[in-house]
């Protein structure tokens, strides 16, 4: 399973600026006008994690090979944007398909650049955005319902318990709130919520842009917008997207930790965006290991052991037989698979096994 996040965001508050930080080019061009990306930009990044290359090492792995992320930088949204302002309606089409949506909001004074709105509130930037989300999604749905509910009358069940989502939908849309609120009771629900392919019953994380100065402990206009995300139950991060942009210039990392360490910070902005994407999502990360390599893998928590093989190779799991199995903590312990069975923390899992963040695998199948 990937992880693929929409960036959006009114024009200049940082967004591309963020998107070529992360993946360390100049696929979008940064300026200060509106609609300067005019094409969403999409772009893979290799997901940091320590523990890659202490199990390479171990293993003596030829080669790491991290899991990736995808990014789709979406051009600035602006009021109107869901009645086709700005070219909007070409803008959100791009981003239906993600499975979370990063706000991008700008917590920062700058002169020098202008905003949209004519003042700096990231309370009113959020509001903007998830508002012309909402009209968006209530525009789509409106136009299928019809069809849809004709198309209910034949008798097919499925049809009909899509278009009563479909309806719950559209009152909580008309009421003023995102789609999630629906609140779907259980799994069947969220699988038909997530069908329609509404953007407002996406997961979203709001990434505030602020000063360099800010950058490890926010400024006023951040801590506003972490306490919309915790009443919202959303995730927040702070960045800097300046800060972002040199660090991804910086040729080793030991630049990168110098320069860090000088701001005071721990971490760059990129690692805070994917770990707080991996909670929001709740993914989960294993591993195989190996001597031509060590390879990280991306699964939904809750993942069974067959369907973790198949996202090697859907023979892997068709074929299915057993998965030896050495936690993380294991490995690293006991240097290893020989020194892991020796302590008698190898373990042989079947089907029905969960597999956990930091499971070392290593998968058996047959024809």
């Amino acid at each position: 399973m990937g992880f693929e996040c929409g960036i959006v965001g009114l024009p200049n508050v940082g967004k591309s600026t963020l998107f070529n930080a992360l993946l360390s080019t100049m696929q979008a061009e940064a300026a200060n006008y509106p609609f300067c990306t005019i094409e969403p930009n999409v772009g893979r990044v290799a997901v940091p994690d320590e523990r890659l290359a202490k199990l390479a090492k171990i293993a003596n792995s030829a080669k790491l090979i991290p899991t990736q992320l995808e990014f789709v930088d979406i051009a600035g949204l602006v009021r109107g944007a869901s009645k086709g302002e700005g070219k909007g309606n070409e803008f959100l089409s791009h981003i239906r398909t993600v499975n979370a949506i990063i706000y991008v909001l700008r917590c920062f004074e700058d002169a020098d650049i202008v905003h949209v709105e004519g003042s700096i509130d990231p309370l009113r930037d959020a509001e903007v955005i998830e508002t012309e989300l909402m009209l968006a999604d209530l525009d789509s749905l409106e136009k299928r319902i019809s069809s849809a509910q004709k198309k209910a009358k034949s008798g097919d069940k499925a049809l009909a318990e899509q278009v009563g989502m479909m309806e719950r939908a559209i009152k909580v849309l008309q009421d003023g709130k995102p789609a999630t609120a629906v609140n779907p009771k259980d799994k069947a629900e969220r699988k038909l919520l997530d069908s329609l392919q509404l953007l407002t019953s996406k997961p979203v994380m709001y990434v505030c842009n602020v000063e360099e100065q800010h950058a490890a402990t926010g400024n006023a206009l951040s801590a506003k917008v972490a306490e919309m995300a915790a009443a919202r139950g959303a995730s927040c991060v702070v960045v800097s997207a300046k800060i972002e942009a040199e660090i991804s210039v910086l040729p080793s990392e030991e630049e990168k930790k110098e320069f860090l360490g000088g701001l005071g910070l721990e971490e760059t902005g990129l690692a805070k965006v994917i770990k707080a994407g991996y909670k929001l999502l709740d993914l989960v990360t294993y591993f195989t290991v190996g001597p031509k390599e060590a390879r990280a893998w991306t699964i939904a928590n809750g993942t069974l052991a067959p369907a973790a093989a198949g996202v090697i190779h859907t023979d892997f799991e068709a074929g299915f037989i057993r998965a030896e199995t050495v936690g993380y903590d294991d490995y690293i312990q006991y240097e290893g698979e020989a020194g892991a069975k020796k302590a008698g923390r190898f373990r042989l899992e079947g089907k029905e096994y969960v597999v956990q963040d930091g499971d070392v695998l290593h998968f058996r199948f047959g024809p």
